[in-house]
């Protein structure tokens, strides 16, 4: 059965067989299929007001440069440099096709960006937040241990509501995720993550599945079905409102505020790579400078000398 939500196919056949590539032989997620069909319709639209307007394939180095121009106009650049990679690797498909002789992308290089530091919460605060749903009901129970499994293993969302209840082992204390490019690694809890999460599967889901089709899904919404993304997103916004909370927390400064303390009780970088999944130990260096961070607000604050004005000195 074709997906109600798929957005009408480009009519450009070269895309149209890159995102049937990613599906078909990558098994790209959902989310990546839908981030690479939208660059590529941004880039198309933007084609049909060039000279003889090109299809995708057809582009050259002109083109892209005046669609770098256009993009610096109203996008970060952050922004663009993920459009920049999805069409490269367009491009690299393309000339593997044979369908081009070189990639356009070639020479073309990404805009310079600050490197901004993630987010995180405090131990207090993640505390709070912790503790805030309601304990007596299915969907508090269900909340608590959805928030406690994001802090506890440091997951995705995207790998949170994948999880099958096949993926948990509560007597070992390990939860199998599948990570980005379906790579699976095995992920230990601490056990008061594991009784709350043993008290929601007890009490609460067989309550929110009630009368619907057994589901494999861990974490089920008030229809019996898979949570989706957007859906951990509204649980945590309801919860900062009732911890009374008055920052903006989003669902992977609960992944950021993991990583982030946990290097700071002395965990070693590598072992924080291989719990959050990250390919390259470079991309997980990015807490040190979290940590560092941290240090000097809290130095500032506590010491005299960095927040007294030293005397002035006699003539």
């Amino acid at each position: 059965m074709p997906d109600a939500d798929a957005p009408e196919p480009l009519n450009d056949a070269d895309a149209d067989g890159y995102l049937e590539f990613l599906r078909a032989i990558r098994d790209a997620s959902p989310h990546t299929l839908r981030a690479t069909d939208a660059d590529l319709r941004d880039l198309a639209s933007f084609l049909v007001m060039r000279p003889g307007a090109p299809p995708l394939g057809r582009v050259d180095r002109q083109d892209l440069r005046a669609y770098l121009a256009s993009l610096a106009r109203r996008n970060a650049a952050r922004t663009i440099s993920r459009k920049l990679a999805t069409l490269r690797g367009f491009f690299r498909w393309l000339v593997r096709e044979g369908r081009l002789e070189a990639s356009p992308m070639d020479g073309i290089t990404n805009p310079r960006q600050g490197r901004s530091l993630p987010e995180v919460l405090d131990v207090d605060s993640v505390l709070v937040l912790l503790e805030a749903p309601p304990g007596d009901t299915p969907q508090g129970l269900r909340d608590r241990a959805l928030l406690e499994t994001l802090y506890a293993a440091g997951l995705r969302v995207a790998e949170l509501v994948g999880l099958d209840r096949a993926q948990l082992d509560l007597a070992a204390g390990f939860l199998r995720v599948t990570g980005k490019g379906r790579k699976t690694r095995e992920v230990p809890i601490h056990r008061r993550a594991v009784r709350v999460i043993e008290r929601y599967l007890a009490d609460a889901r067989p309550a929110l599945l009630g009368h619907h089709a057994p589901h494999d899904a861990v974490f089920l919404n008030r229809r019996g079905g898979r949570l989706t993304d957007r859906s951990v997103r509204r649980i945590i916004d309801n919860t900062v409102l009732r911890a009374a909370a008055a920052r903006n927390v989003h669902p992977h400064m609960l992944r950021h505020s993991f990583a982030t303390h946990l290097l700071g009780s002395g965990v070693d970088l590598r072992l924080i790579q291989e719990l959050l999944g990250h390919e390259s130990v470079g991309t997980t260096q990015i807490y040190t400078h979290v940590g560092i961070e941290h240090l000097t607000q809290v130095y500032d604050a506590a010491h005299p000398r960095a927040h007294r004005r030293a005397p002035k000195r006699e003539k």
